[in-house]
């Protein structure tokens, strides 16, 4: 029985997921390969349906070739073509034709000379294409800010659990000096039963802090488009890293030329402005030639070769008003980009200051949360010594314990603000790859 179950425990074992070491540049390059999202998959697509457009306008301005074969038994009633032909004493002519066969094998092409709404429409379908393009790699950014941000707050959780369990070692380790003195008669109860209500308090802090690791990393996996099932060991820890100083003007002046956002916006923004004009350029002749080449006869043994070529102009005169409101339409519609493209400018704006003042705001509280850390375990060391030396109770120590855990679980999110507001504003800038810590 004994060997089954071993079998049984290793066969569970061996189908276990296998530990996946991740750092956070390792995530975002997961996340950002040409699978690993299904936002960037969508964007992919999104660039593929626009060369097929490409493809759709630039049919207009390429030759258009045709090929019939038809064969016909027909009657015809001449009198309902207009064809009378005068009466003649002694003779008369039918009216009715037919049966008679007709046979028609032929090739005809037709070619745009000069069409300017369809190659204005060409034109605009490849702007069509960056603007895809410039979406993907809005899409690529947003995606990298997600993971990372993801990420970061696995790390968050990963250090609350370190600092539980670093609390519990404190308290037990408090719990068995308060029993030894006890044991020794330079104790009382009450400081024993002080010590194991906050080693309970801890250990109820250690399980809140191992439920929110196991959901920090399902956020992270989903991010990744990763099985949910896999197991991840963080390779990264939360760290203070400082940033070189930049202003406020070099900021906006690297989003201008930086942010895909803003590089989309402004090529939609110009996909409008072709639309408008070949819009217009409908009002203007297109000239077209064509030709058709074939054999027609009463059999296929009795066709005989014709052709004909020609050109045609055609000029518009008049729709209803159909291209007048088209055009009033494509108007519109670019003015609705332009602005769209002043209300992105005034949000860049905004994210870069706010990401300026988060992360000077961050910098202050690491620099505050690393001083009130170093006094806490200042105080605890202090407390420890008087509660051996018998002239304080435990009341103390657990006081400081207490202030030396929340002087942790400071310091933990202070270094999580300040490596998030690192990302806020390298999105915010358009580089965060740059910005990741």
């Amino acid at each position: 029985m004994k060997w089954l179950i071993c079998l049984l425990s290793a066969a569970a074992l061996a189908q276990e997921a296998p530990v996946l070491p991740l750092t956070l540049r390792k995530a975002v390059e997961i996340a950002v390969a040409p699978e690993g999202n299904t936002r960037l998959e969508l964007a992919q697509e999104l660039i593929t349906q626009a060369e097929a457009r490409k493809a759709q306008a630039r049919s207009a301005l390429l030759p258009n070739l045709d090929g019939t074969v038809s064969y016909q038994d027909v009657t015809r009633n001449l009198r309902a073509f207009g064809i009378q032909i005068p009466a003649v004493p002694g003779f008369s002519f039918p009216t009715f034709a037919g049966p008679f066969a007709i046979f028609d094998a032929r090739t005809s092409a037709t070619q745009s000379v000069f069409d300017l709404s369809s190659i204005r429409r060409f034109q605009t379908s490849k702007t069509g294409i960056e603007v895809a393009r410039r979406e993907k790699e809005a899409v690529r950014t947003g995606v990298t800010a997600q993971v990372a941000r993801a990420y970061l707050a696995a790390l968050q959780a990963e250090a609350h659990l370190e600092t539980a369990r670093a609390n519990v070692q404190l308290a037990e380790a408090v719990r068995d000096l308060a029993e030894a003195q006890k044991r020794a008669g330079t104790g009382v109860g009450i400081d024993v039963t002080r010590a194991e209500v906050q080693l309970a308090d801890e250990k109820q802090r250690l399980q809140v802090a191992g439920s929110g690791r196991t959901r920090a990393h399902l956020g992270l996996l989903r991010a990744l488009d990763l099985r949910l099932d896999t197991k991840l060991e963080l390779s990264d820890r939360l760290s203070y890293q400082p940033l070189e100083p930049v202003s406020f003007e070099q900021a906006m002046t690297s989003a201008l030329d930086a942010r895909p956002d803003w590089k989309a916006q402004r090529e939609r923004e110009r996909l409008s402005e072709m639309n408008l004009s070949a819009v217009r350029s409908e009002r203007l002749p297109s000239v077209a030639a064509f030709a058709d080449y074939g054999s027609i006869g009463g059999a296929l043994n009795d066709a005989r070769a014709t052709r004909g070529v020609g050109v045609s102009l055609r000029v518009p005169l008049f729709d209803g008003g159909r291209r007048g409101a088209r055009s009033a339409e494509s108007a519109s519609l670019l003015r609705q980009e332009q602005i769209r493209a002043s209300d992105l400018r005034r949000q860049m704006e905004l994210e870069i200051r706010l990401a300026f003042d988060s992360l000077r705001s961050a910098e202050l509280q690491v620099a505050t949360a690393e001083e009130g850390l170093k006094l806490a375990q200042r105080e605890l060391e202090q407390a420890e010594r008087r509660f051996k030396a018998g002239v304080s109770n435990s009341l103390e120590v657990t006081g400081a314990q207490t202030r030396l855990s929340r002087a942790r679980d400071n310091r933990t999110a202070a270094l999580y603000q300040h490596n998030l507001a690192r990302i806020d504003l390298g999105t915010a800038v358009g580089t965060v790859d740059r910005f990741l810590p």
